[in-house]
């Protein structure tokens, strides 16, 4: 048996519907509205062939450039040697979801904000910068009440 090499070759597990997720597609698939800007994570459904991304694209995030009826356009920037290509694709919109990978980013914005807000309240400097986590705090451990105790491994035995 040769290689196969065909545009699905590979896509055994890729393009297969999750644990309980087998069956209809949600109405929600349809229902959801998309407009040019946004962000867009590539997830292949494949129950659905009409439509579908390549293979490469699997998992990938782009924005949204052109709404159709039942489609999509996403712009993607597709890493080719040392620079990044930019790639229009058309995919319908079952093979697409909105992506998270904002929602922390906004959620910092507002917190930051709000912290702002209540220094110039209290009239005190605020940290707004992300640090890194920081090393534990020094301790001492007394001994008195706290005995010391010798660990070692427990003798093999054999029993047949």
């Amino acid at each position: 048996m040769g290689h196969p090499a065909g545009l699905r070759a590979g896509t055994r597990y890729a393009f297969s519907r999750n644990f309980r997720e087998k069956g209809f597609i949600r109405l929600s698939t349809y229902l959801r509205q998309y407009k040019v800007g946004d962000i867009v994570d590539i997830k292949v459904n494949g129950a659905v062939q009409k439509g579908m991304a390549h293979k490469v694209y699997h998992g990938k995030t782009g924005v949204i450039y052109n709404v159709a009826k039942s489609a999509v356009g996403i712009i993607i920037y597709k890493k080719v040697k040392h620079r990044y290509i930019e790639k229009r694709l058309n995919v319908r919109i079952e093979h697409i979801q909105p992506s998270r990978s904002r929602e922390g980013f906004l959620r910092r914005v507002k917190q930051n904000a709000e912290l702002k807000k209540q220094s110039k309240e209290d009239g005190k400097p605020v940290q707004l910068k992300r640090q890194p986590v920081q090393p534990r705090e020094a301790r001492t451990i007394s001994i008195k009440n706290n005995k010391p105790e010798t660990v070692a491994p427990v003798a093999y035995e054999t029993t047949i």
